[in-house]
């Protein structure tokens, strides 16, 4: 396992419980990231999803902003900007002033997919194909944007020059991991949902990895669910609303967070699905002791420098238990971690 101390983050979608309102989504994201900064957790990313009804999380700079203010030193981020929905000149401006407003706080993830459907990425940018394919130059786009060089230039950020916000590139698959090894940019893989293609794009990038001006070594994120409830059968209970998030994707029947039940035979049986399996493998479910032995388990498979957890609860104050418990778990695995590289 790795002898250094693991970075640990959440990555938030402000997924709408039923019978709650936006207002108190939102709400329930602001306490729960002051919980996290009061936990040690190192940044609180919000994602970006349109069209989606039962998701808060779609004006991501704007969630940011409400979060910073709420907090004291936690860094936000978005876990990410979808690029190809968005003008390179608007991000660097929104995130530029954000990191005016809050220093040395501020992380910008960029991502390639749409966040939604493709009539929805065409109603929000004609040519988000376009966009989609150049990617890596829109990446370029910002970096220019940001840059103090660029003060001379005739099309400026110019509240964004000099503000070193820094950049991640998210992905799914192995073409993101490609393009952050090439440019040198730490790397957060969505392994939360998307399985398959998780250690072949970590191999990838630390392979291909260029040192660049801001980052000398390879430096690797990875989502997992994570919830933990006092036993495992109370975390597998609390777990069959994810089980039927996911199972609502498939079928199309999107409806909010639905109230954890027992877990039946019948939602066993949608854990065995092949597609759910695939979306759910990483997901560390259970008491403290166990998930820690889970955690533990996926650190020393993939040697990731941070975690970034997504716990998609029903109710806001089993979340925070679980939000809190994991914090102690990754607290004992790098104080354990501690201690053996003092024996070594």
């Amino acid at each position: 396992m790795n002898k250094k101390d693991i970075k640990y983050s959440i990555l938030e979608l402000a997924h709408v419980s039923k019978g709650n309102t936006y207002k108190e989504t939102l709400n329930n994201s602001r306490d729960l990231a002051k919980l996290a900064e009061a936990k040690g957790y190192h940044r609180f990313w919000f994602a970006e999803h349109h069209n989606m009804e039962h998701v808060g999380s779609s004006a991501t700079s704007l969630l940011m902003g409400y979060i910073a203010e709420n907090t004291e030193k936690i860094r936000v981020g978005s876990g990410g900007i979808m690029l190809p929905n968005h003008s390179p000149l608007v991000i660097a401006e929104q995130f530029g002033t954000l990191a005016r407003l809050y220093p040395d706080r501020v992380d910008l993830g960029l991502g390639r997919a749409p966040g939604t459907d493709p009539k929805t990425a065409r109603a929000i940018r004609s040519d988000f194909m376009q966009a989609a394919q150049s990617f890596p130059s829109e990446i370029e786009k910002i970096e220019r944007f940001f840059a103090v060089e660029n003060r001379t230039s005739d099309v400026r950020a110019a509240i964004a020059e000099g503000t070193n916000v820094p950049l991640y590139i998210l992905g799914s698959s192995t073409d993101s991991a490609h393009l952050a090894a090439k440019k040198g940019l730490p790397y957060a893989f969505a392994s939360h949902f998307a399985t398959n293609h998780l250690h072949n794009a970590l191999q990838i990038y630390r392979e291909e990895f260029t040192p660049s001006d801001v980052l000398q070594a390879p430096y690797c994120m990875a989502g997992v669910n994570v919830i933990i409830a006092e036993t495992d059968e109370k975390a597998n209970e609390l777990f069959t609303t994810l089980i039927r998030m996911f199972l609502g994707i498939l079928t199309g029947e999107r409806e909010g967070l639905k109230p954890p039940t027992p877990m039946t035979s019948e939602l066993r049986g949608v854990l065995q699905h092949p597609s759910v399996q695939q979306m759910l493998k990483y997901s560390f479910v259970g008491s403290k002791e166990s998930v820690k032995m889970k955690t533990k388990a996926f650190l020393e498979e993939t040697k990731v420098d941070e975690l970034i957890a997504v716990s998609a609860m029903y109710d806001a104050e089993d979340r925070k238990k679980s939000v809190t418990a994991f914090a102690e778990v990754m607290q004992e695995i790098n104080k354990e971690n501690k201690t053996l590289e003092k024996q070594n």
